[in-house]
């Protein structure tokens, strides 16, 4: 069985009556890159969206507006998520030596999102139930003054959203963490202008059912996204195929042009733009597991950590 981690490495010096095995070794810092970029990101749309969400969710009890409410409380889940997201990166970082950790830290920022999807999902119900009841019991809402406060709420969600855009957009496009908290800004923006319509339309043509009806609105806008959260991220903490088509694919490459057959495959996800591979497999003749690593990487980048063993059967054609 041979081990290759498909990263740099730091070459020891020779000591005396010492051989230097750098060229196969190496940690397990599986980390995105630009960690420190992200992590600082978070903090600043983390703050900058729990300032306005203490005043949105007064300002939706003073004034009795639900869609203004539950646009608040959409925002804190964010504020939530954020916090998280900032926290995950700081412990990745931390342990990203730690040995105790047999494949590295990568996954802090999932086990995160997952936190974060299940806080989002209790606040979905709580709003819904409350909006529900706004609807069969309808109360005074100072339109006015909540429609002034739903505005300035979707400036600072589109704030938020430029901030975490630089990360979505350039290295992050493989990052659970960092992806959740941009798409949840967004979706809390989405929220906001809902919010505005409803408060508009009972303002100005006396429609006040509108205000409850987008409280329930925000609340499924929140499920879903709650609901495809826990999905992605206990799918990589699960350790679950990280990628089925590159499995099939790493198969193909290995049997067409190495000349082997792959008896066994496990890909997973070690962290943002890392992968981990384990494939067994059985060659009619003495094949070299250092070539097969290497044009593994060639073909998949991906690839962080390698492990290729090799059985060779005399009678296999």
């Amino acid at each position: 069985m041979a081990h290759d981690h498909a990263h740099p490495h730091v070459h020891a010096p020779e000591i005396a009556g010492v051989h230097d095995h750098g060229m196969w070794t190496g940690g397990h810092h599986f980390l995105g890159h630009a960690h420190a970029h992200a992590e600082n990101r978070a903090l600043i749309a983390a703050a900058v969206t729990a300032v306005f969400m203490v005043v949105e969710i007064g300002a939706g009890f003073l004034y009795g507006s639900m869609a203004l409410l539950a646009d608040g409380i959409h925002m804190a889940t964010h504020v939530g998520a954020l916090g998280l997201a900032a926290g995950a990166y700081w412990l990745a970082r931390r342990h990203a030596a730690n040995t105790r950790f047999t494949f590295g830290s990568g996954k802090f920022g999932d086990l995160a999102a997952f936190t974060s999807a299940i806080i989002l999902g209790l606040t979905a119900l709580a709003v819904a139930g409350e909006s529900v009841i706004r609807l069969v019991t309808p109360t005074t809402v100072q339109y006015g003054d909540a429609l002034l406060i739903a505005v300035i709420g979707l400036a600072v969600n589109l704030v938020s959203a430029l901030i975490l855009k630089d990360d979505h957009h350039g290295h992050h496009h493989h990052d659970n963490n960092m992806r959740a908290a941009y798409v949840h800004v967004l979706a809390d923006a989405g929220t906001s202008l809902l919010a505005i319509v409803a408060l508009a339309a009972g303002y100005y043509w006396g429609a006040s059912w509108l205000d409850p009806a987008v409280g329930v609105i925000g609340a499924v806008v929140i499920a879903s996204w709650a609901y495809g959260l826990i999905r992605d991220s206990a799918l990589v903490l699960l350790d679950a195929d990280a990628d089925p088509k590159l499995s099939a694919a790493i198969r193909t490459t290995v049997e067409r042009e190495l000349g082997a057959r792959v008896d066994d495959l496990h890909l997973w996800r070690l962290g943002p733009g890392h992968r981990g591979l384990i494939v067994s497999l059985v060659s009619p003749g003495p094949t070299n597991a250092e070539q097969i690593k290497a044009e593994l990487r060639r073909h998949y980048p991906d690839l962080s950590h390698v492990t290729v063993e090799v059985a060779v059967c005399a009678d296999c054609t």
